[in-house]
């Protein structure tokens, strides 16, 4: 998944553009935007965009602050 990520690891922000690049452990999310793409979207979109909010919650789970 391609998007904007920013996680806090100490005092340091990192950005990612690729989701499978965050680490599995990090301080705090500090950014999550995934590319959304432009509609009209077809089913499998429609698909993806709605999982989007559990896949940030599953980011959250990671924080160890």
């Amino acid at each position: 998944m391609k998007g904007i990520f920013k996680v806090r690891i100490s005092d340091e922000v990192y950005t990612f553009t690729e989701y499978d690049d965050i680490p599995q452990e990090f301080d705090h999310l500090i950014m999550f935007m995934p590319e959304i793409p432009e509609g009209p979207h077809t089913d499998e979109e429609h698909e993806y965009i709605e999982q989007l909010n559990d896949v940030m919650k599953e980011l959250m789970t990671r924080e160890t602050k």
